[in-house]
């Protein structure tokens, strides 16, 4: 079953300015393909849920179409769309039992007795709960409970399965367990899915494809390695994960490379788009865990060189902040159990593999 979104908008009243609208979704497209799973990612407030609830139908778009496997589903309530909602406070019925739970949803379309518990123990079975159908919810700890909820929306059957930051109210380490189960479970039914968080590590780790938003708009949609590594623009580069900026000057621009001028140094880079111009501003985006550090006294022709200011030891890596004639740039070094820790007001050399790289043109409103 695939979801299309086409140029969806949705306008809401101003509380602010009476007669004035908030546009909270601002002509998206999207198409969802069969059995994938999409990540809608942003801050809060950039309209992803308010996309999501319009795929649900809980809210109506102001214009704009929704289409499930080609149907259009505009004007179908919730329940006419066979979808399904895992939410992010579980929304499990505290009276009932786990198993009351889960078959809640089969109850309501009326079938039978027998078919109904076989179902809801096939079902636990699958999300790991077989043995606790008599629990009641305060029972259980809130990786059970989101099974419960998880259960609840699959059981049905439904065409498309959708999560609105299902994972947010759990720990960080049951939260990284559970989105792993999570992905096992939607790639072993193969249902379709589309999945909001504003957690990048969370959408890197769950999606087929991920659409980042911003201020009601698409930014870029790609696979994960694809909206890390050639983000589309300086928000995108800036929301997933963390970035240095280097600004310079674009001097020459070959079939696959671009020369740019940073600092007085010249490097040839990737050439991965096409709006780049010879002579005029560009950012190079450089993520942190891409520097490479060596004592200053070892630095090469092509090295940088700055001071370390800063050290944070985080067991596995460590971050440094460095002091580049004035400006800061974040570094992070793995295995210090192996390499050791540098010390505050270290001089040292700096590079970066080529390859690593990604130019950004500057706005128009930033360019020279």
């Amino acid at each position: 079953m695939s979801v299309v979104l086409e140029n969806v908008r949705k306008n809401f009243e101003d509380p602010q300015r009476p007669g004035g609208v908030v546009t909270a979704v601002d002509g998206v497209s999207l198409e969802v393909k069969d059995g994938e799973l999409v990540t809608l990612l942003g801050p809060s407030g950039c309209g992803k849920t308010t996309a999501l609830r319009i795929i649900a139908g809980f809210e109506s778009a102001t214009s704009g179409r929704v289409l499930i496997d080609g149907q259009d589903v505009s004007g179908l309530p919730p329940h006419g769309r066979n979808t399904a909602m895992v939410f992010q406070s579980y929304a499990i019925f505290p009276h009932l039992t786990v198993a009351q739970n889960v078959a809640f949803g089969l109850e309501m379309r009326g079938r039978g007795r027998r078919e109904i518990e076989s179902r809801v123990q096939s079902i636990l079975e699958l999300v790991g709960l077989a043995g606790l159908e008599h629990r009641s919810p305060e029972q259980l700890s809130g990786g059970q409970q989101q099974r419960v909820a998880l259960a609840r929306a699959i059981i049905t059957e439904p065409r498309v399965l959708l999560f609105d930051e299902p994972l947010s109210n759990l720990d960080a380490k049951l939260r990284e367990q559970m989105r792993g189960e999570v992905r096992k479970l939607q790639r072993r039914l193969a249902i379709t899915s589309v999945y909001v968080t504003h957690d990048q590590s969370e959408a890197m780790a769950l999606s087929d494809r991920i659409v980042v938003m911003d201020a009601g708009r698409v930014q870029q949609v790609g696979a994960p390695l694809e909206i890390y590594a050639r983000p589309a623009n300086r928000f995108v580069a800036d929301f997933i994960g963390r970035v240095n900026f280097l600004e310079g000057k674009i001097t020459d621009i070959g079939r696959d490379r671009v020369r740019i001028l940073v600092r007085g140094r010249s490097l040839d880079v990737p050439a991965s788009r096409p709006d780049l111009r010879v002579g005029e501003a560009a950012s190079l985006v450089v993520r942190p865990e891409t520097i490479r550090l060596a004592p200053a006294s070892s630095s090469g022709p092509q090295a940088f060189v700055g001071t370390i200011r800063r050290v944070v030891y985080l067991g596995p890596t460590a971050e440094y902040d460095i002091d580049w004639d004035g400006s800061t740039l974040l570094a992070v070094s793995g295995s210090p159990l192996e390499h050791g820790l540098l010390l505050e007001g270290t001089r040292i050399a700096f590079d970066f593999p080529a390859a690593t790289v990604h130019v950004l043109p500057h706005p128009p409103d930033c360019r020279d």
